[in-house]
């Protein structure tokens, strides 16, 4: 069993910066596959960034590459999403979710933290 806090999101004016974190706790954390998805107001949640368990990078939304980096901790069980460069239409509530390695599906998902980008 995981359980995901996110923390970090708040109001930033367009080309500045967040960093979003998600503090899992879990004997497991460790093995388990970590995401940040965000789901903008009206639009079906999107799946940003995807890391393993080593911190291998699998996925980055084209939408975010080269402005958004993911990282974890294992030791202190955190995921952390830096993101710049943010532009208004990053504005969404950023959930973070995580899976183990043999499932198919993300089983655990924190409560969301809203990112807003002002123009």
């Amino acid at each position: 069993q995981v359980q995901l806090v996110e923390s970090g999101g708040g109001l930033v004016q367009a080309g500045g910066s967040l960093r979003l974190s998600c503090a899992a706790s879990g004997r497991s954390f460790s093995s388990y596959i970590m995401a940040w998805f965000r789901q903008a107001p009206g639009k079906e949640r999107e799946l940003v960034v995807v890391i393993t368990w080593s911190g291998g990078i699998t996925y980055y939304a084209d939408s975010v590459k080269g402005r958004f980096t993911i990282s974890r901790d294992n030791a202190k069980n955190t995921v952390h999403l830096q993101m710049n460069s943010l532009k208004p239409e990053d504005t969404a509530v950023y959930f973070c979710a995580a899976r183990p390695g043999s499932a198919a599906s993300y089983a655990y998902w924190g409560q969301g933290t809203q990112v807003t980008v002002s123009s």
